[in-house]
């Protein structure tokens, strides 16, 4: 890891873009009826690159039973974890581009792999149609109670007299909660071995079971464990404290300085779906996104910040954030094989 994170003010993810105020829930297409004949007449299926319970998984749930209730066709969930979703990209940037295959992309699968991985082996760009950029969600510094530290000045300080506790999980190589360990790392001037596990429910269990001391991930899968005493929450990665939990700092205010990171969530298609197809796909999205109980869910009790963007604003988007982490992921030193 060569560059000083501490000298720079450029924002990991999110942070520092203004999303909201950048990608209102427009969408291209305004109504939910567009002109899509024949189209479906079978299962659909929608591929989550994640191990269940997730953000990604949950996010793809929400809108596969949405989506079948206004298509009248199911929408089945395809669990294809691995290589930080490298696996389910794979699959799905090979699949037939007849609408009946859509994808639940990250910040991972769609910006970070591009550079991290040197045989990448899909296109994020190439690959994939656009469909809609559905939330950004930050994460928090998750830690096993046993360590007996309260706030993340005392973690460092662990970490600074025991090399022992030098380790960290994340969901999977390149993944924004393995960058966020990483970033960590060098803003504390503390080396840390970054242990990755195929999802967030296997690398959150061994934090909750004292097995990886701590870790950085979204707020969706830790509430159970938070909630029952097993895991600890110490500061949260955005600009801003989040509504859900209003009392957990930014880690800005726990004293890491310039740390700001915040993960995504966008559906794609293979390329070469029809547009007709993708622009109906992103109204009916869009139309779920702004339903009151999928917005209580993802916004009130899973923390995230709903967007809803066009397949265009996404397009551009994530022109944006491959340029952003190329250059982050190399001055990091983060590689994955």
């Amino acid at each position: 890891m060569s560059t000083n994170f501490s000298r720079r003010k450029a924002v990991l993810g999110l942070g520092g873009l203004g999303l909201g105020a950048l990608l209102p829930m427009s969408g291209t297409a305004q109504a939910a009826d567009i002109a899509t004949p024949g189209w479906p007449v079978k299962p659909i299926t929608y591929v989550v690159p994640f191990t269940p319970g997730g953000s990604t998984d949950v996010i793809g749930r929400t809108l596969s039973q949405k989506l079948a209730e206004i298509l009248g066709q199911p929408v089945v969930v395809d669990n294809k974890p691995g290589a930080a979703g490298a696996v389910g990209a794979a699959y799905v940037a090979k699949a037939k581009p007849d609408g009946y295959t859509l994808f639940g992309g990250t910040i991972s699968t769609h910006a970070i792999n591009a550079s991290l991985y040197k045989n990448l082996p899909y296109d994020p760009v190439k690959d994939f149609e656009p469909v809609a950029l559905v939330a950004t969600l930050p994460n928090v510094l998750i830690v096993n109670p046993a360590l007996g530290v309260n706030s993340v000045a005392e973690l460092v300080a662990l970490l600074k007299r025991d090399p022992s506790r030098r380790s960290f999980a994340s969901s999977g190589a390149g993944t924004s909660t393995h960058l966020a360990g990483e970033m960590f790392a060098e803003l504390i001037g503390v080396p840390l071995t970054h242990i990755a596990y195929k999802g967030t429910p296997p690398a959150m269990m061994d934090v909750s079971s004292g097995q990886v001391p701590f870790m950085f991930d979204q707020m969706t899968a830790a509430v159970s464990l938070v909630q029952a005493g097993r895991l600890k929450l110490l500061a949260v990665t955005s600009p801003k404290r989040m509504t859900l939990a209003p009392n957990l700092p930014t880690m800005m205010e726990a004293g890491i300085k310039n740390f700001q990171m915040s993960s995504w969530q966008a559906v794609y298609a293979p390329k070469g779906t029809p547009q007709p197809i993708v622009h109906r796909l992103n109204a009916d999205i869009v139309k779920i996104l702004r339903m009151p109980d999928v917005m209580s869910k993802l916004t009130d009790q899973l923390g995230m910040e709903i967007v809803g963007s066009s397949p265009e604003e996404l397009a551009a988007f994530m022109k944006v954030e491959i340029a952003r982490w190329a250059e982050l992921v190399k001055k990091s030193g983060a590689t994955a094989s």
